[in-house]
């Protein structure tokens, strides 16, 4: 397979298990290319493409900018708290005015879940999901998935654990999709108050004991305790999440094995993890912010040459 079978990245539940080996074929290309002295191939001289953040963030749109920059396409950034969204124009309305700028793609993170998959029904540019609300966040999960299989060696068969706020996590759910495309076997674990109910029926098992949890796991990915989006009091005190759902190098060094273990960041250190945990070797925290760059070059390229196609 030579070309995706989508023509926007609106979810990971939307893609193919091909979809996924050829995002991480080109991936590895790419990382080949970031790694040279000269970081920037003229693959995307004649594509335009608008990131619409609607949400703030910093390493996604960073990650996305950087890697449409080295791709050689030419960038317009938007966002929305400065914008004529403030003063009441609708989604469809502020995008298609950029649209009419010429542009191919837009690469939007937005409050609302669903949000990419409206925009794709109704513009004629190519759609990236870079955050729906707490819906999905596949850019994530596919360079999570893409770290795993760059540390051991393949996805499928590996024990992967998701550890924290689920209910709240775009990363988890996306990340449940894309593991299970690629045989892998998923549990999560957390406080009770933050596991969504009925998240068995996705096919992944339930463990409210974290060190059950990690004594079965080949990976455990740490979420963050997303502050600004819990409206109520989950749990008694971040003191108390972090007896039982932190990771210590003292837990970590009383199982019988090395873990691998992720974060997605931004790290809230002595919450999730320990700060010797997020330093040491068993973590590839920052491989992960590579890769992402070198994925976000892959789904770009690939939905930039169906554009071409058009």
């Amino acid at each position: 397979m030579n070309e995706l079978s989508v023509n926007h990245l609106l979810g990971i539940k939307y893609i193919q298990p091909e979809d996924i080996e050829l995002i991480f074929k080109t991936a590895d290309h790419f990382k080949e290319v970031i790694n040279r002295p000269i970081k920037k191939v003229p693959s995307l001289r004649d594509i335009t493409i608008a990131n619409l953040f609607f949400e703030n963030s910093t390493r996604t749109k960073l990650s996305f900018e950087l890697a449409e920059k080295r791709l050689s396409a030419d960038v317009v950034n938007f966002s929305a708290a400065q914008s004529s969204v403030k003063k009441g124009e609708t989604l469809i309305d502020t995008v298609n005015n950029i649209l009419s700028m010429k542009v191919d793609m837009v690469v939007m993170r937005h409050p609302n879940p669903g949000a990419g998959v409206f925009l794709s029904k109704h513009i004629g540019a190519s759609i990236i999901n870079a955050g729906d609300g707490a819906h999905e966040h596949p850019t994530q999960a596919l360079l999570d998935s893409y770290s795993i299989r760059e540390k051991l060696g393949e996805v499928a068969g590996k024990n992967v654990v998701i550890v924290g706020d689920i209910l709240h996590s775009r990363v988890a759910l996306s990340n449940i999709f894309a593991l299970q495309k690629q045989g892998a076997n998923v549990k999560i674990c957390g406080p009770k108050t933050l596991i969504p109910k009925h998240i068995e029926k996705l096919g992944v098992s339930v463990e409210t004991n974290l060190r059950k949890a990690l004594e079965w796991a080949d990976v455990a990915n740490m979420l963050r305790i997303q502050n600004e989006r819990l409206d109520i009091s989950y749990f008694p005190s971040t003191r108390e999440y972090t007896q039982q759902y932190g990771v210590t190098k003292k837990l970590l060094n009383s199982l019988d094995k090395d873990i691998v273990i992720m974060h997605p960041g931004p790290i809230n250190r002595g919450v999730e993890i320990t700060s010797d945990v997020a330093d040491s070797d068993q973590a590839i925290i920052l491989n992960q912010v590579e890769n992402g760059v070198a994925i976000r070059m892959a789904v770009i390229y690939l939905l930039a040459s169906k554009i071409k196609q058009l």
